[in-house]
């Protein structure tokens, strides 16, 4: 089950000890009925599948936009607050973790200001500390929300705008915000007209946890120095690979795989990474698989892990533990850099054996050997293979898990795109704080604490 396409190959041989070839093809036979499903546009919350064609349908013109407003604030602003919960925030998250360097503001290497966000926790602490921050330095906002009334950006926002509007008066404090929101409707877009903020648009058919790829995503990219032109590229390729509807469609393979182990009893699948960068990208993939799946009592609860860190905390209970789980393993196989182990001519520590070899080799035979142990322990192991961990590549990951999650949560017979659920905890959170037209619902909750 491998394509030769460049971008992602799947390695199933970790679960054929679990699962017959029989049982795979009629998997993808359901999975490929679930494709029809997604692309001929006919299935339920189809009004949002708008992301379908956003890498072939990026705006040229608002990615030179995003390249203007990078190039001003690079000369003016040391810091950039990213303001956004949810999918207005952790795509932009995952990308600037995989991609930037983790101390480039240590070693003033930075392509762009540095990115820092707000509004993705109600936390007085963290928002006291991020002020201490602004205090100290030049900066400029980013504040990202279809309505502008989510609770947690709203806060933020309010915070931030009444300081930037105090430490460089109203004028210039307008060229110091960008809103991305609606194209004509809510709180947030009538503020920014009334204040002549610059905006981009969210579209209308896409939903928040499928916006990387739009100016969510884009332009906190933008600001720190990722090739947004290489991401849209290689999205822009991997459409084309999810377009084509075959049994050896690897997104077609993924979610016919996922739902034929979760029919088995395995209900919780690990995304699991062997580099830390890769770390937020997995909390973006939680949120996308979480929200779209878990709804109706169905769906895969999705969790990560980050090895070999979490061989240390983890692992035994992967290998030990309840037999409920698989394991997707995104597998990265060129590193960006070279780093070999240095000989020791005491070696105290036993590693000379290792001497001259390079840290990744060391990596890869720990993954490995990771891999056979837990397969041996019961996890069933799906391996996705990416050549090395770059803009165009994670461009396309992000495409590529978007496109099986829709395959997936079809098969389920679910709606990929809503989340009803979600709301259930902000109507009490709102009735509890006492806002306006909640007073009913306030005192009976009251009542139950």
């Amino acid at each position: 089950m491998e394509r030769e396409d460049n971008m992602i190959d799947i390695d199933i041989k970790g679960i054929t000890p679990f699962v017959t070839n029989q049982e795979i093809e009629l998997s993808i036979a359901k999975a490929l009925e679930a494709y029809d499903t997604l692309t001929s546009r006919k299935g339920r919350g189809n009004d949002y599948l708008g992301w379908l064609d956003l890498p072939a349908d990026n705006n040229s013109s608002n990615q030179d936009r995003m390249k203007q407003i990078a190039a001003e604030w690079k000369s003016k602003a040391q810091v950039v607050v990213v303001i956004g919960i949810g999918g207005s925030y952790l795509g932009a998250k995952a990308a600037l973790e995989a991609l930037v360097h983790p101390f480039a503001s240590e070693l003033e290497i930075n392509e762009g200001p540095r990115i820092v966000f707000a509004g993705q926790n109600l936390s007085q602490d963290y928002m006291a500390e991020l002020m201490d921050l602004l205090e100290e330095k030049e900066y400029a906002a980013i504040v990202i929300s279809k309505s502008g009334t989510t609770t947690e950006p709203a806060i933020a926002f309010r915070i931030i705008k009444n300081h930037l509007e105090t430490k460089y008066g109203k004028e210039e404090a307008a060229t110091r915000i960008v809103a991305v929101t609606d194209k004509s409707r809510g709180a947030l877009k009538g503020v920014a007209s009334k204040e002549g903020y610059r905006t981009f648009v969210i579209p209308d058919d896409v939903g928040g946890r499928y916006s990387v790829l739009t100016p969510v995503g884009l332009l906190p990219m933008a600001l720190a120095g990722v090739d947004i032109d290489q991401m849209i590229k290689g999205a822009a390729k991997m459409r084309g690979i999810c377009m084509d509807r075959s049994r050896g469609n690897i997104a077609v393979q993924y979610a016919a795989l996922r739902n034929l182990l979760y029919g088995k009893g395995k209900t919780t699948e690990i995304l699991v990474n062997f580099n830390p960068k890769l770390q937020y990208f997995a909390e973006w993939w939680k949120q996308l698989f979480g929200e779209s799946e878990g709804k109706e009592g169905k769906g895969l609860f999705p969790a990560s892990v980050n090895f070999t860190t979490d061989l240390h905390s983890m692992g035994q209970y992967i290998q030990e533990g309840e037999r409920i789980m698989f394991e997707t393993v995104l597998d990265i196989r060129q590193a960006n850099r070279k780093y070999s182990v240095g000989s020791d001519p005491s070696d105290a520590d036993g590693l000379n054996f290792l001497a001259g070899m390079e840290v990744e080799q060391v990596n890869k035979k720990a993954r490995a050997g990771t891999k056979l142990a837990h397969i041996d322990g019961g996890v069933p192991n799906i391996q996705l293979e990416v050549e090395r961990l770059d803009a165009s590549n994670l461009g396309a990951l992000f495409y590529f898990f978007e496109f099986a999650c829709g395959v997936s949560a079809y098969m389920l017979g679910i709606n990929p795109f809503d989340q009803p659920g979600v709301e259930d905890y902000k109507k009490n959170m709102f009735a509890l704080l006492g806002k306006p037209g909640y007073e009913e619902l306030g005192a009976k909750l009251k009542e139950r604490l």
